[in-house]
């Protein structure tokens, strides 16, 4: 019976002392992403895992960090808020992760950023603009980054663009409300819009997986807009414009940075996609020395050009690498504390600083299509 008790007491020991073992304590520094693998918005996830990757591979190849190798565990959260809860729950109780890089898109970040606060484990977010991803009722939540503007900026973007370059008067909105994403651009593209001088003469909506668009975009067009605003993901959006094209809208169609994913040209067409423009993160006829250094070793590492989410993914991952050297340590609290700190840090996309609300500072690019290709139109600063 002794024995028994021994054996018991030595195994809660085991446990106690294997669980409480520090972070600081591994072999490698541990980075977790909660990425879209599958489902409605996979082609982000996929893309920003691929940046990532491309970013660690690099920095693992000079010597790693503080002495150690940085390792990437990847946890899908199969494009839904519920899964991502589940994603970060286990990066962090499992996985051990010291970081988390991730959602794409808001609604899933936003879903998840309390359970990252509640364990004290800092995430970046790539690719999610909605201002509640970092800010909530009010509420700084202290464990939340981004590397990518958000949508207040970019529906002023534009709104501006609209307004001032292309010259129309009358828009049209078509928002997808299921998404976070969606509905917050299409408020401060309105917005923007209106106090540009333009009037918004139809707003109308449809859900993720909707697949006929036709009877709504037919009552829109018979508001007369000048131009159509789709706040919405790459999936949809194609769809939409390609049936717009088909009952004869010719006018501009315009929308955010949801819009760029390879995908977007296979699923509209090419020809439907003239006189189209986006909100972006970069161009990628851009010239200079990190925006082409980037692609070719993006290029060479996944035989195609990046897209929006895999530059971020991959300005994320160095940011994140910044902060743990910075913080000389892998310990959660400490990257926190680094991470608000960032400044002046050069990536692909722009000098970053952080804002008091964790977000950075940085230019849009416009993006125009024309036969299928992205090409550059116009900088707007903030």
């Amino acid at each position: 019976m002794v024995k028994q008790y021994l054996c018991i007491a030595g195994l809660i020991l085991s446990v106690f002392v294997s669980g409480c073992a520090g972070i600081g304590d591994s072999k490698d520094i541990k980075i977790g992403g909660n990425l879209e693998m599958t489902g409605s918005t996979a082609s982000y996830g996929q893309s920003m895992s691929n940046g990532i990757k491309l970013a660690l591979k690099e920095v693992n190849a000079s010597g790693g960090v503080l002495g150690k190798q940085v390792t990437f565990t990847v946890a899908d959260n199969k494009s839904e808020p519920s899964e991502s809860t589940n994603a970060v729950t286990k990066l962090i109780t499992q996985d051990h992760v010291s970081l988390i890089l991730g959602a794409a898109a808001s609604s899933n970040t936003i879903a998840a950023a309390q359970i990252a606060a509640d364990n004290k484990v800092p995430f970046i977010t790539p690719f999610s603009t909605n201002p509640k991803v970092t800010v909530n009722d009010g509420k700084l939540n202290d464990f939340a980054f981004r590397v990518c503007f958000i949508d207040p900026f970019q529906g002023t973007v534009m709104g501006q663009f609209a307004t001032k370059t292309l010259k129309v008067k009358k828009a049209a909105i078509f928002i997808d409300n299921s998404a976070d994403y969606s509905k917050g651009l299409a408020q401060y593209f309105e917005e923007s819009f209106v106090k540009n001088g333009g009037e918004v003469v139809a707003k109308e909506a449809y859900l993720q997986k909707d697949q006929d668009f036709k009877a709504t975009l037919t009552k829109i067009k018979a508001s007369n807009p000048d131009v159509l605003f789709i706040p919405g993901y790459y999936e949809e959006v194609g769809k939409i414009i390609k049936q717009a094209r088909e009952i004869g809208f010719t006018i501009p169609i315009i929308g955010g940075d949801g819009w760029d994913s390879t995908k977007l040209v296979d699923i509209a067409g090419p020809d439907a996609l003239n006189n189209t423009y986006f909100s972006n993160h970069y161009a990628t006829d851009a010239k200079t020395p990190e925006i082409v250094k980037f692609i070719e070793a993006y290029k060479k590492e996944y035989g195609q050009v990046p897209d929006a989410p895999a530059v971020l993914g991959y300005d994320a991952a160095y940011m994140a690498i910044d902060a743990i050297k910075r913080a000389n340590s892998a310990d959660p609290l400490k990257i926190k504390d680094a991470l608000v700190a960032t400044s002046g840090l050069q990536l692909v996309t722009g000098n970053i600083s952080l804002d008091e609300n964790h977000n950075p500072i940085k230019s849009a690019v416009v993006i125009e299509f024309k036969d299928g290709k992205q090409v550059y139109k116009e900088t707007i600063n903030p």
